[in-house]
């Protein structure tokens, strides 16, 4: 029971960094575009790419906090415990990006929508960041099992957290630059299509270079990680690197759908190569899946919400991207099809 709560809660991550991901990556490209002049284009794309999706994203966070406390409280207790620095900045950057963002859409002075878009961008950076050097934390042992506080510092300023988290701001970015080509595709911007995926290729080439840096610092940092990247995770490590030399490919040959796919693929794999490598721990060395799982009883009752969400939730979300990929929902602030038809106004 507690090895299927484990891949349901290693799922969960994933879909967090693939969706959720993409979403802190609009934000990197969003910080870089450029002045209020030369930045308008991509940052229109970026908008109305994200903008009717952009808060659902985070349900897959709270699910993923909601399963592992309820289902590993004594993971949970040491991690938060030890690492509750990172997750505070990550915290309050998600609630400042948020808030930026729509208050970005709504100001009309150019000196509020450069503020508010300035912190929607730099929260887009600081978040993944801090995710990442969270995983790092954990993958090189610097959270100690027992439900006991690890070094608040040294716990997520060490080289593997730092490079895990400079990786996880390239991979989002990466993923997100291959979503953009496809969304300026979608919206008939051949310039847009070209500025992203010149932007997906250049952050596919750091990603690559972050990762053969990672692997030296896993290599002393956290050797039982990397061990495992050799064997419980080769397959999807290998599966990481296919899917992305073939998203590469098809941005080159002007395939943004396949693109797309390939690129949302190799992000997933390589998240879940970490999950695998460090199979069976929780916390590597020290805490394993099953010495951290709650009585069985506890883990029934969360099999049971899980199913649950599946039924009720899984089918909302499959229904919101539908309508957002085929563009039949109103912009923000618009008024639908409904309200005119009828001449009345918006609630």
């Amino acid at each position: 029971m507690s090895t299927t709560i484990a891949v349901i809660l290693m799922l969960a991550v994933v879909a967090y960094a693939v969706f959720g991901g993409a979403d802190f990556g609009a934000g990197f490209w969003d910080l870089i575009a450029g002045g209020p002049e030369g930045g308008s284009r991509p940052r229109g794309v970026i908008e109305r790419a994200i903008g009717p999706v952009w808060e659902a994203n985070h349900v897959w966070l709270i699910f993923i906090f909601v399963i592992l406390w309820t289902s590993f409280p004594e993971a949970y207790a040491s991690i938060t415990l030890t690492l509750y620095v990172p997750l505070a900045i990550a915290a309050l950057g998600i609630v400042f990006r948020g808030a930026s963002f729509a208050f970005r859409k709504v100001v009309v002075t150019t000196r509020y929508q450069r503020m508010f878009g300035g912190l929607f961008a730099i929260s887009s950076v600081l978040v993944p960041y801090c995710m990442g050097a969270i995983v790092g934390g954990v993958a090189s042992g610097e959270v100690p099992a027992g439900g006991e506080a690890g070094d608040p510092v040294d716990s997520w300023i060490n080289p593997t957290s730092i490079i895990s988290g400079v990786l996880a701001i390239a991979v989002i970015a990466y993923l997100s630059a291959v979503y953009l080509v496809w969304d300026a595709r979608h919206q008939g911007d051949a310039e847009m299509v070209e500025y992203f995926r010149r932007r997906a290729l250049i952050a596919a080439i750091v990603v690559a270079v972050l990762a053969v840096v990672g692997l030296i610092v896993l290599h002393s940092e956290a050797s039982y990680v990397f061990d495992g990247l050799k064997t419980r995770g080769l397959a999807l490590v290998i599966a990481t690197v296919v899917c992305g030399a073939g998203a590469l490919f098809l941005l080159v040959r002007g395939a943004p759908r396949g693109a797309r796919l390939l690129g949302m693929l190799a992000v997933a794999s390589l998240v879940a190569s970490w999950g695998a490598a460090q199979w069976p721990y929780l916390l590597p060395e020290s805490l394993t899946v099953s010495d951290a799982a709650a009585p069985s009883g506890t883990l029934q009752a969360v099999l049971v919400a899980v199913v649950a969400a599946v039924v009720i939730v899984l089918p909302g979300f499959g229904l919101l991207f539908l309508l957002h990929q085929r563009d039949l929902l109103p912009e923000e602030g618009v008024e639908d099809v409904a309200d005119q038809a009828s001449g009345s106004l918006p609630s």
